[in-house]
C-alpha cells in the first residue's frame, strides 16, 4: 500500500511522486492501493500525483485505487472530472 503524507501541495508534489513511484516499483501485487486518509492539507497537485501513480500502474499492468479520500479531495476530483479514475465512487 502506498501512503500519502499529511501535506501534499505543489511544493511537495515532485518529491512525493518520486517516493510513491519508488514504492510502486517495489510492489509485486497486481492491485496497488494508495491510502489518502492522512491527507489534510492539499491542492490540485495531490490529484496530479495520484493520476501520475495511476498512469504508472496501468503502464506496468497493475490496477490502481485510492482509499481514504477526504470529502474535500473527492469534491475536487469530481470537479476536475477524475473521481472515477481514482477508484472511489463519485
Amino acid at each position: 500500500m502506498l501512503v500519502l503524507p499529511s501535506v501534499l501541495t505543489l511544493n511537495q508534489a515532485s518529491g512525493c511522486l518520486a517516493m510513491l513511484l519508488q514504492g510502486l516499483n517495489g510492489q509485486a501485487q497486481s492491485e496497488v492501493i494508495a491510502d489518502a486518509s492522512a491527507l489534510q492539507q492539499f491542492d490540485s497537485s495531490a490529484l496530479a500525483v495520484l493520476l501520475a501513480c495511476r498512469r504508472a500502474c496501468l503502464a506496468s499492468g497493475k490496477t490502481f485505487q485510492v482509499r481514504g479520500l477526504s470529502p474535500r479531495l473527492l469534491q475536487l476530483a469530481t470537479l476536475y472530472g477524475v473521481a472515477s479514475l481514482l477508484g472511489e465512487p463519485g
